[in-house]
């Protein structure tokens, strides 16, 4: 009995799903053209807050590089766009970036707590800076023209990032990697004497979770008509993630998708509205979350779910 009903949830599950994707590949035939656009965004944050968790999600460790990686995506689409086709700087893009996420997790994820939180953020610091000064001083340019791509080219495209994105964090989840990686969160000393090789794990990790922001920053930069560094490597992206990961929840992989749902659509809606009040309405959402939400949304949903469920048995006992 109890097979069935999970093979019956299974089904449904992936009916489910499949019935999801079916309705964001066809979206631009049926929905308004605002709306392909307002999804555009929205797989954006999904994409930097799944992938900024398939890493510090598991391994505990809060990488603020996010904005570092999704800068050079934005800066590759400028570089190449005019000359090669979309999906080849996407890709040319993110194998950069896995190259350099290698080196800097190489040098950097030995470092814990706070140390890693500092530098990986002073990348988000540092590599503007000396954009600015090459532009600036050698190249003789301040920014950068971008060639713009029909929103509904760039719509599939990050549809495209995404499903991949959603697929590579599922099977990581569910493979020894993923086993290797939650046990390096629940104990790292522990983990490299059960042989575990720690920080190969990480550095692999950290670099598959770069490839996938880099792949989003190339993309929505065909959106955009000029960038410069400060466009390109704003910090919010490093923070924004974070932010819709804790309150969604990390615990389930959904959880970070449902918190970039919500607070990528109240971004769209507050920074027109109350441009000047948004920030503020996301940083006290983001201390309510962590002080009465520590599991997140679906954390939430999950523990109402369980106390309803337990009264119901209660009742039925009766």
């Amino acid at each position: 009995m109890d097979i069935a009903r999970v093979t019956s949830k299974k089904s449904f599950l992936l009916g489910l799903l499949g019935l999801i994707l079916v309705l964001l590949a066809t979206l631009p035939l049926y929905a308004a053209g605002y709306t392909p656009i307002l999804m555009t965004s929205i797989f954006v944050y999904i994409i930097l807050s799944v992938s900024w968790t398939l890493f510090s999600g598991p391994t505990g460790y809060m990488s603020l590089a996010t904005a570092a990686f999704f800068g050079i995506g934005i800066y590759t689409a400028a570089i190449l766009g005019k000359s090669v086709p979309l999906p080849i700087f996407i890709v040319a893009g993110g194998l950069a970036s896995f190259i350099i996420a290698l080196l800097v997790g190489a040098l950097t994820l030995r470092l814990r707590g706070i140390y890693f939180a500092i530098f990986t953020f002073g990348l988000v610091m540092l590599i503007p800076q000396l954009l600015v000064f090459w532009e600036l001083h050698i190249a003789g340019i301040r920014g950068r023209f971008v060639t713009v791509i029909h929103y509904n080219t760039i719509y599939y495209a990050m549809l495209g990032i995404f499903v991949v994105l959603m697929l590579a964090a599922y099977f990581i989840k569910r493979s020894k990697f993923g086993l290797a990686l939650q046990s390096i969160g629940e104990n790292e000393e522990a983990a490299a004497h059960t042989g575990i090789n720690v920080t190969m794990v990480k550095v692999i990790t950290f670099a598959v979770s770069a490839f996938f922001i880099v792949a989003a920053g190339a993309t929505i930069a065909t959106r955009w008509t000029y960038i410069d560094p400060y466009i390109a490597f704003n910090p919010l992206f490093s923070f924004m993630p974070v932010l819709m990961a804790i309150f969604g929840g990390m615990g389930q992989l959904y959880g970070p998708v449902i918190g970039a749902v919500i607070f990528a659509y109240l971004q769209e809606k507050l920074i027109t509205q109350f441009p000047e009040l948004y920030m503020l309405i996301f940083g006290v959402v983001l201390v309510a979350a962590i002080l009465y939400m520590p599991n997140g949304l679906v954390g939430l949903v999950q523990k109402l779910w369980k106390r309803s469920s337990g009264g119901q048995h209660a009742n039925t006992s009766r």
